[in-house]
């Protein structure tokens, strides 16, 4: 620890050490009238430099040798502007740009910039990198407000995950929380850089009335965020405030009785643009093909900013979430008989139990600060509060011929993260290297408390639940009627006596490195991460501390074209009531190469990358214990590998596409001495690791008409293919789960205010789901997708 501190002083007082080796051009870009143009291109032409402007319009170029070049402004739908400046070396040449635009231009390169896009060059601020996506030395592929917008995504678990490479979605409580896995492993969920994840079962999914675009980052990702899975994460980035005053109301109807309503206003509280607001409303209401089944939710998300001065601005952030819906477990179908046996629209839960509801709370305040035009200071903090009160259905007994007795278990929790980062980026040249420093500390201090202990038979042995008896009174009239719970104690203290608390606190000191070199074309990756946690999951008490390396290259062939390697490792808490082996953090290690590629001048993007994951003491579920124990095993060592291709952008004028295929291959390399002496084992090194799918492709493609009479419509089609799927569970049972595949599309039309979309859903109605096979039960379960359906939005721009 304090040889990492003195690190980072150090790397800290280089500006001050250094001559400066190269100048740099900066200014403002801004319309006749005076009106910042933001998020437009500048760059230097026939070379890499380039950058975008912000929201005031500001841009800077760093780095750059010498010399006299050619400042070039583009984007869509406007004439570039060209101007020359002789570039001299430690100093900052400025170079303003004026457009001849009018309003309606102005907004329409605003709309066209950040919206009207499948693709994003760069990554958000809270990765904290300092360069283009091109050139990180790591696979990050970014879903945007676009895809949402076309593909009608209205939450986390609704079809976001077609637009990632090698990501699936496995069985889950409802629309509780996305489950997604890749590359072998459940992911990790991060909300503007923060590690978001108290326990399994969370976060509550994300409306997407509030969420700008996804970050999907592939492996670890400690050094631009905190700690996270080898596997990787998604980092959902929040809308902010653009300093343009602007509205949009959307309006939503579909099958399964869906209304929803979002209300996003943006604009200014202040004459001097420099107090900002932005304000996000959704109300939904939407049941469900499958009877006694509904899902209503409430958002509310106000952000203010407000610019100190020119160095300095502060954000804050509030957001709120309320989920009324039906029991989290009525997902669940069970049978001796085999996967689908039971129609589409089966279901096992009863009208009479009482709604899951949720409320979840959420504030951030983030400052930036400009130390310098190299070396920028950021510190955010956050405070999120969950609390949930429900049930959840199982199954206590299958009999072989297919009745079974259900179960509903109380689900009462809370949850509380106080959470702190801050961080500081900078830019010093040494010689002819650049160095690209990123150092900083993250802290958080997580709790979970939940009853799920008290659990009550709907059915008896005598007169079991019978799926194959028609009619609702079977339904809804269950043989050992309602649960009653007993709440005399309060939360924690029937939490303690029941499975235990899961509590976690950690705190996090790492510095990295990024060196180019020969004008920036090659660039060296060098860090480091110091992690201590503290920790009891389920009563088990537990702590360490650990160093992680990561090292990175990534070169570029030419000015579209890098190639990158990359060894990094990870280390991670685990929670989880062990029956076999010793509870101890994961730690693990990813090492993969790739390469990525803009054509067209930018307007696409491809990623193809080739990866192997080793992952040291993970749990998994106990394979001989029933749901309802909560118990795990500390199985060993897995290895994940396997390759990535991401293709997005627009292929031809109109055409937009965003394309992926995966193939994942995850094994048991090393079985936990523990386990293997354990009677009843039945994991062995090569066994296939339960919980993902061999070969995952996904297509979208949207045409839109550019010219003509028709101007503004459109056409979109899209599906999803799965093969080689496995099972959540060691049991694989008799009965493999089949291939998958879905096919989505619709049709829009998009003016200057309004767009109206239609989208059907599952075209061919095909009877799809994911399960496993439980061995306890001698069962199979599973969870069925909608049939055919349709959605119909319509979007209001004022």
């Amino acid at each position: 620890m304090k040889n990492l501190i003195l690190i980072l002083f150090t790397l800290i007082c280089i500006p001050a050490v250094y001559a400066q080796q190269h100048g740099s051009v900066s200014g403002v870009v801004t319309s006749t009238d005076g009106s910042p143009v933001a998020y437009v291109t500048v760059a230097l032409k026939g070379t890499s430099y380039g950058t975008s402007t912000t929201d005031k319009g500001h841009y800077h170029l760093g780095r750059i040798n010498p010399g006299t070049y050619t400042v070039c402004v583009t984007a869509i739908n406007i004439v570039s502007q060209e101007k020359q400046v002789t570039v001299v070396a430690g100093e900052t040449t400025a170079i303003n740009f004026m457009l001849d635009l009018s309003t309606s231009q102005l907004r329409e390169v605003l709309v066209n910039a950040r919206n009207n896009s499948v693709k994003m060059d760069n990554p958000s601020q809270s990765l904290r990198l300092q360069e283009p996506l091109l050139q990180v030395p790591q696979n990050i592929q970014v879903v945007t407000a676009q895809s949402l917008k076309e593909q009608q995504i209205i939450s986390m678990s609704d079809g976001l995950i077609r637009n990632v490479s090698g990501a699936v979605r496995l069985e889950h409580w409802g629309d509780l929380y996305t489950n997604i896995t890749m590359r072998g492993s459940q992911i990790q969920a991060f909300r503007n850089g923060f590690n978001v994840v108290s326990s399994y079962w969370g976060p509550l999914t994300e409306d997407m009335s509030f969420v700008d675009h996804i970050e999907f980052v592939k492996g670890p990702a400690g050094f631009m965020l905190s700690n996270g899975d080898p596997s990787g994460l998604y980092n959902v980035v929040t809308k902010k405030p653009t300093g343009e005053t602007k509205g949009e109301f959307s309006y939503t109807v579909g099958s399964f009785n869906l209304n929803r309503a979002t209300l996003d206003l943006d604009g200014k509280l202040s004459k001097d643009g420099k107090l900002l607001y932005r304000l996000n409303l959704a109300a939904q209401n939407k049941d469900s093909f499958r009877p006694n089944e509904f899902n209503d939710r409430y958002a509310i998300a106000p952000v203010i900013s407000y610019q100190i001065d020119d160095k300095t601005k502060l954000t804050a952030e509030y957001i709120y979430q309320r989920a009324h819906m039906s029991d989290v477990g009525s997902y669940y179908v069970f049978s001796p008989k085999g996967y689908g046996v039971l129609p589409r629209d089966f279901t096992q839960a009863p009208a009479g139990l009482p709604p899951t509801i949720i409320n979840d709370h959420s504030f951030t305040i983030n400052l930036q600060h400009q130390l310098s035009d190299n070396w920028k200071l950021t510190a955010q903090a956050a405070r999120y509060n969950y609390s949930q009160l429900g049930t959840s259905m199982w199954a206590d007994t299958v009999f072989a011929d297919g009745r079974y007795v259900r179960n509903a278990g109380i689900w009462e929790a809370e949850s509380s993260m106080s959470l702190a980062q801050i961080f500081l980026n900078g830019r010093v040249t040494t010689g002819k290297v650049v160095h690209k420093i990123l150092g900083g500390i993250d802290m958080a201090d997580k709790k979970y408390v939940a009853d799920y202990a008290q659990t009550k038979s709907l059915d008896t042995k005598a007169i079991p639940f019978n799926p194959y008896e028609s009619g609702i009174p079977t339904l809804n009239n269950p043989s050992n009627g309602y649960p009653t719970f007993n709440r005399t104690l309060n939360l924690e203290a029937r939490a303690a006596a029941g499975f235990g608390l899961i509590n976690s606190r950690y705190s996090s000191l790492y510095v990295q490195d990024e060196l180019g070199f020969l004008n920036n074309k090659i660039r060296l990756t060098l860090a480091g991460r110091y992690t201590s946690i503290q920790m009891s999951d389920f009563n088990t008490p537990e702590s360490a501390k650990h160093f992680t390396p990561r090292v990175g290259v990534s070169a570029s062939i030419d000015d579209q074209t890098s190639v990158y390697g990359l060894h990094d490792e990870t280390f991670l808490p685990q929670a989880g009531k062990v029956s076999v082996g010793t509870l101890q953090p994961l730690t693990g290690n990813n090492t993969e190469f790739g390469i990525k590629k803009d054509w067209a001048d930018g307007k696409w993007n491809t990623t193809l990358s080739v990866y192997q994951i080793l992952r040291n003491n993970e749990l998994t579920a106990d394979p001989n214990a029933a749901p309802g124990s909560n118990t795990s095993i500390v199985f060993g060592q897995k290895r994940s590998q396997g390759l990535e291709f991401d293709l997005r952008g627009e292929l031809l004028p109109g055409l937009d596409v965003t394309a992926n295929y995966a193939f994942t291959d995850s094994k048991v390399s090393k079985v936990n001495p523990d386990l293997a002496s354990s009677p009843g084992n039945t994991i062995n090194v090569g066994d296939v690791v339960p919980g993902y799918s061999k070969h995952v492709a996904n297509a979208w493609l949207s045409y839109k008409v550019l010219s003509g009479e028709l101007k503004g419509a459109g056409v979109s089609l899209g599906g999803t293919y799965l093969a080689g799927r496995q099972t959540d569970t060691w049991s694989v049972g008799l009965e493999r789960l089949p291939d998958y595949f879905k096919m989505d599309g619709g049709l829009f039309w998009e003016g200057s205010k309004m767009r109206i979309t239609v989208n059907a859903f599952n075209i061919l109605d095909k009877y799809t789901y994911s399960g496993s096979y439980y061995s306890f039960l001698n069962a199979y379960y599973w969870q069925a997708d909608a049939p055919r359906s349709y959605r119909l939005s319509i979007a209001y721009k004022f």
